[in-house]
């Protein structure tokens, strides 16, 4: 009798080719873990959100189980901590009790939900996308986007927001094969609105919308509706919890000034034109931008099919939202470059394998070329900039280096009407984005204001924990006070000087400029930085009058 050797699968399909899939989606997360987390926990943590993340994360991880911190948080004073859910600050309180409190925990869960998110966006490419080296171009192009691996890094809510968000598109998705899978839809949604609460109603709509145009049969899914039902459950619970404890003022502080306000008002004078979130994506996503608006036309004129749909209602709706609100912050561009990435992989793809019935694309380069060749210039001037005058910073130059050599090789095979280019610029684009988190200049607002560790530690020295400290500076820095676990308040020369007068032991930050505006012979310097002296009071020193001593 004959044995018969299998040598694929049950469908016919070579065995080699059941790992493919596999094989990508565990190589891209690898990169991404190597390019979200190297260096990770080297630089102090930046103001103002990670500085309020660690200092909520913190009280949660030092509070008993049982006093309920975890579910009603609070800040550095015991107030109310009612700004947002704390599904990631529960995650960095883990971090906080398993390795302890360091900026390397602090960091951490965001930047591997972060990571996470690059193998979901290549598991969505393979839903929408007819061949898989579009979805592979799509996630690289993902993973090579400063703003998703920069803010992915930091500990704040929008990596997570990006790894719940696509989690929950896949979901989406892959129930158009299997309805079962609409479950997880509201696992995604769940943790959204656990994390940065009305957004995730946002991305849920834009998720509906979607399915509503181009697989409307899942709106009479059981599963789907089951799934978000089941999603609904922990948020309902999260907030009737918090409505219970807090009434009214979580109603008021969470939902309208943490949320609904930013729609209709600039809050904390974070404002900007209609335009801005063009400037940001324009100003963050080279080099891939160069290709966005060739990308979307592509995506308009297939818009029959599901990859153009989902691309163009995500980007168009959500961005939409965004320049019609009028807080505007630089990260609330975050979900978008996921959308940009779809169609931009879809263009590459037309560049790596040109239709026949159509001219191939990288004759119409041009433009594209004088493009690359201007940014190669500006990168070449940085670097010899770097070299030359600024010697102090070698981290620095190897980064403007890095990017120049892969633009000037991407021009100059564009020129050739080499699809190389692709490999070039995405390779390059890699590399460039890993020497600078390497470097200690990925987080550039630290060069904004003084470094707060060493001013914390004297501080923290010279004072009694929970003590309240104010200070000349004119900003509050949410880092410094997690650094020091102290609070320090600003204050203006005049509540400085009333503080200076009717305390009893007043403890004072101050600047050169505002310590000569004290009275000299009352100072006690309890710590003394480059730029800042602690300062108190003296104590008084009663004098004994001489005369009466004799008698």
């Amino acid at each position: 009798m004959d044995r018969k050797i299998s040598i694929g699968n049950q469908s016919g399909t070579p065995r080699y080719q059941a790992w493919i899939d596999p094989g990508w989606t565990i190589g891209l997360w690898s990169a991404a873990i190597v390019l979200f987390t190297i260096n990770l926990g080297v630089l102090p943590l930046r103001d103002w959100d990670e500085g309020i993340v660690a200092q909520i994360a913190r009280e949660i991880a030092n509070a008993p189980f049982e006093s309920l911190t975890w579910l009603h948080p609070r800040d550095l004073n015991g107030a109310p901590y009612l700004n947002k859910p704390p599904l990631v600050h529960w995650l960095i309180a883990l971090c906080y009790r398993i390795w302890g409190v360091s900026e390397w925990t602090t960091r951490l869960p965001g930047a591997l939900l972060t990571a996470t998110s690059v193998p979901l966006l290549y598991g969505i490419g393979r839903e929408v996308f007819f061949q898989r080296s579009t979805a592979v171009f799509a996630a690289l192009v993902y993973l090579t986007s400063l703003p998703v691996v920069r803010q992915g890094r930091l500990a704040m809510l929008d990596g997570a927001i990006l790894c719940f968000f696509l989690a929950m598109m896949f979901c989406l998705l892959r129930s158009r094969r299997d309805l079962r899978w609409g479950l997880g839809v509201g696992l995604g949604f769940s943790c959204l609105c656990l994390t940065k609460g009305i957004l995730g109603i946002l991305l849920a709509a834009i998720a509906l919308v979607f399915i509503t145009w181009d697989t409307p049969r899942l709106l009479r899914s059981g599963y789907l509706w089951a799934g978000f039902g089941l999603g609904c459950v922990p948020v309902a619970l999260w907030n009737g919890a918090q409505v219970y404890r807090y009434g009214e003022a979580f109603l008021a502080t969470h939902f309208f000034d943490q949320s609904l306000k930013r729609v209709s008002d600039s809050v904390e004078d974070n404002q900007g034109l209609i335009t801005y979130y063009v400037w940001e994506v324009l100003k963050n996503g080279v080099p891939w931008v160069v290709f966005l608006p060739i990308a979307f036309r592509h995506a308009w004129e297939n818009r029959t099919l599901s990859w153009a749909r989902l691309a163009l209602v995500w980007s168009g709706i959500y961005f939409a939202v965004i320049s019609l609100m009028q807080t505007k912050l630089p990260w609330y561009a975050m979900p978008l470059y996921p959308a940009f990435a779809l169609v931009v992989g879809a263009q590459l793809q037309r560049f790596w394998q040109p239709v026949s019935s159509e001219p191939p694309m990288i004759k119409r380069v041009r433009v594209w070329v004088s493009v690359f060749l201007v940014l190669a210039i500006v990168a070449w001037a940085g670097a010899i900039y770097y070299t030359f005058w600024v010697r102090s910073q070698p981290d620095v130059q190897l980064v403007f280096a890095t990017l120049a050599l892969t633009l000037t090789v991407t021009a100059v095979l564009m020129a050739r009407q080499d699809v190389q280019f692709v490999v070039v610029l995405i390779w390059g684009t890699f590399l460039t984005l890993l020497v600078l988190m390497m470097s200690n200049y990925w987080i550039w607002e630290l060069q904004e204001a003084f470094p707060a560790k060493p001013v914390a530690q004297m501080i923290q020295e010279a004072t009694a924990k929970g003590q309240t400290i104010y200070t000349s500076y004119p900003y509050f820095r949410p880092s410094l006070n997690f650094y020091s676990e102290r609070s320090i308040v600003p204050a203006s020369s005049e509540a400085l000087l009333k503080r200076w007068r009717e305390d009893a032991h007043p403890y004072l930050l101050l600047d050169p400029a505002s310590l000569k505006k004290l009275p000299q012979k009352q100072i006690q310097f309890l710590g003394m930085s480059e730029e800042w002296a602690l300062v108190s009071r003296a104590p008084a020193v009663k004098t004994i009058n001489t005369a009466k001593r004799k008698k």
